[in-house]
């Protein structure tokens, strides 16, 4: 009885010491909202185009350069010279990304390697080889503090995965990498982070996720991609929690967020240390059948591309934000994954919205998790086009983290009163896991506004009208077309911020 009661003590005694750790790792987090930046959204056309010039560096702590790769040496390299190099008159995208500290000094910037293009084999090779591997730290080095970049981010999808040379050998060496890149980095000051894959399905094969924490200083989880246009049936691209279609499932075996992070913290990843992905797009699928738009029904492939990311099965929150607004499809929330998504026809979509992102941050704060990852900054509605304000889903981390900011958007002032550029009503959405609620526009046709009211694309005043303007897009034939849309009673169209304003700061002639 002795005994027992000693060994009991001792439990109590454990349980409290890991009581007061797990605290200490909620007390010892600090905030972060690291930012992707792809970089390929400069050549895309229209509203979609985003350069680095848009970016709000005040919205994130961390902003990452996505991507550069490796040549057969193991050497860091530019994926696109023009771009990324001032060299034979380039674009000097690193300099202009580096200079956005000069507006946030507290921001850090970080260059990323790899990514899904450069497939696994490469890495795998360099990672196998010393001499490789000092070529890519020493190269790693060499880009980073010729350019201003606070760190490298290590984005290799994914070591014992896909195209691998070297196999299970993947796991360790990368550990090595990491050890031996940790070894130079922190002789300069320098960060070192990664994107690791999600749950523990795919994350086991790849990392031994204890020793890779240590030498990392942010470990970003890639918690979305659960599901899409490759699977059989409909599913949540980042379910938090299981949902509609899962009963009977055991939540172990599913792929949700809030396994990846049980998985990842449960391995031995100091919660301070994880970022939460969150994902600033929709996965689409098209219905096997119209009458059946739940989740977890028959799909048969991807569903519609969006108009700028034109990518079948995946489609940016701006681009389909704009389309809610302008076309009706039915919208619904699972209550129990805590996401929306969205059917037409045979047109089935899942993506993320304020509200679902919002979740995410709370439950991830509930582990002692305060920093949050975001694939990619250039989907979110960065011009305001769908009225709930510039970077409406980047605004939403920064205020679910309780972080404060001079400047948490691009576009508005105090004395600005943003809106929906259509005239749709408002809808509630429900939060039944069954019930759903159809999304109807009243601006689906053009103007009879005279052509001559359209010179670019964008939006304009409408002439004689300051409570309307006009937004001008290119038809199939390349013709510019005015749509016209009405601000809210009281309220007249502002040029100078494209939004709708007070009265009393407009000129109305």
């Amino acid at each position: 009885m002795g005994s027992a009661v000693a060994i009991s003590e001792m439990l109590a005694v454990n349980v409290c010491v890991l009581i007061v750790l797990a605290l200490s790792h909620i007390v010892a987090s600090e905030n972060a909202v690291v930012c992707y930046y792809g970089t390929w959204a400069t050549y895309r056309t229209g509203l979609g185009k985003y350069d680095v010039t848009d970016i709000n560096p005040n919205l994130c702590t961390h902003l990452i350069y996505a991507f550069v790769g490796i040549d057969s040496e193991g050497n860091i390299i530019s994926l696109d010279p023009y771009l990324d190099l001032p060299d034979d008159y380039g674009r000097d995208n690193f300099g202009k990304f580096n200079a956005l500290k000069q507006q946030n000094p507290s921001l850090k910037t970080l260059v990323a390697v790899g990514g899904w293009n450069e497939g696994s084999a490469k890495y795998s090779v360099m990672a196998n080889n010393s001499t490789l591997r000092q070529n890519f730290i020493d190269s790693a080095l060499k880009m980073i503090t010729t350019h201003g970049f606070d760190g490298l981010d290590i984005d290799w999808e994914y070591p014992n995965r896909r195209d691998t040379v070297y196999g299970e050998a993947d796991i360790e060496n990368f550990t090595t990498l990491l050890k031996e890149i940790r070894e130079v980095f922190d002789k300069k000051g320098l960060l070192l982070t990664a994107a690791v894959s999600s749950v523990r399905a795919s994350a086991s094969q790849s990392y031994d996720v204890k020793a890779i924490s240590e030498y990392l200083d942010i470990v970003n989880i890639m918690t979305y991609d659960m599901y899409g246009a490759w699977d059989s049936v409909t599913g949540h691209n980042a379910p938090l929690h299981k949902g509609e279609g899962d009963e009977g499932a055991v939540a172990e075996d599913l792929y949700t967020v809030d396994q990846a992070l049980y998985y990842w913290i449960s391995e031995g990843c100091p919660p301070e240390k994880i970022a939460v992905g969150v994902p600033f797009y929709g996965r689409t699928f098209t219905l096997t059948s119209a009458n059946e738009t739940g989740v977890r029904v028959p799909a048969s492939g991807a569903g519609i591309a969006g108009p700028y990311t034109a990518t079948e099965g995946f489609v940016g929150y701006n681009e389909f934000c704009n389309i809610l607004q302008t076309e009706e499809w039915t919208q619904s929330f699972d209550s129990l994954a805590k996401v929306p998504y969205a059917f037409k026809d045979t047109n089935w979509v899942s993506y993320d919205d304020v509200n679902s992102i919002t979740a995410k941050v709370e439950f991830a704060k509930s582990l002692g998790i305060t920093k949050i990852m975001i694939w990619s900054i250039e989907t979110d509605d960065f011009h305001n086009v769908c009225g709930n304000g510039a970077n409406p889903l980047l605004t939403a981390i920064n205020t679910a983290l309780g972080i404060q900011s001079d400047d948490t958007t691009t576009t508005t002032t105090e004395s600005v009163t943003t809106i929906a550029s259509s005239t749709t009503e408002s809808t509630t959405i429900t939060s039944s896991t069954s019930e759903s609620t159809t999304i109807e526009s009243s601006t689906e046709s053009p103007t009879v506004a005279p052509s001559t009211a359209c010179s670019v694309e964008g939006y304009i005043g409408k002439p004689g009208d300051c409570s309307s303007f006009l937004y001008c897009l290119k038809d199939v034939g390349g013709n510019l077309v005015p749509k016209e849309f009405k601000c809210p009673a009281t309220l007249y169209w502002d040029q100078s911020i494209l939004a709708c304003n007070y009265q009393a700061f407009v000129e109305c002639n």
